[in-house]
């Protein structure tokens, strides 16, 4: 599989188990209840970190913090991406009165209730893929930096 693939195939994925989770909610009226969406955060963190996960085996020795941290926020801003047009046409052409049945007083505005939905999915793909980058990341332990060990190896000039 190319590199370049890796992120667009787990950000597909992460919007299929999304939109699935979601319809599995509907199918016993639960996902008109904001709380369940807090799920969102754990499929997508799942998904985010098997993304970066195959990515880094995908190149292994070449692997660095940008890498890892391009492809775990490009799978997760395309499921956000995908999941909010889903959940868009879920809301108007499959249920219309969905809005209404919400019952949350302080969204009015379907819009608004779009845009909350896809700045929940970055902000969480954000928070998740710096998370998942301190265990994928290499270490840049003090033992192991060349300037220590030069250090070390030349204490009789530096002293």
């Amino acid at each position: 599989m190319r590199k370049q693939n890796i992120p667009i195939i787990y950000g597909f994925g992460i919007a299929v188990m999304l939109s699935a989770y979601f319809l599995i909610l509907a199918l016993f009226g639960l996902h008109v209840y904001p709380a369940f969406s807090f799920f969102n955060a754990v499929i997508t963190s799942a998904g985010i970190f098997l993304c970066i996960r195959a990515y880094k085996r995908n190149i292994e020795s070449e692997f660095n913090y940008q890498d890892g941290f391009t492809a775990g926020i490009t799978s997760g801003f395309i499921a956000s991406i995908l999941f909010t047009l889903f959940f868009g046409v879920y809301a108007t052409h499959l249920q219309p009165d969905f809005l209404e049945l919400m019952d949350i007083k302080l969204i009015n505005n379907f819009a608004l209730l779009l845009f909350i939905v896809a700045i929940m999915g970055f902000a969480t793909t954000l928070v998740v893929t710096l998370t998942f980058m301190q265990l994928f990341k290499n270490s840049w332990n003090a033992k192991k930096h060349p300037v220590n060990e030069y250090k070390k190896n030349h204490e009789h000039i530096v002293n």
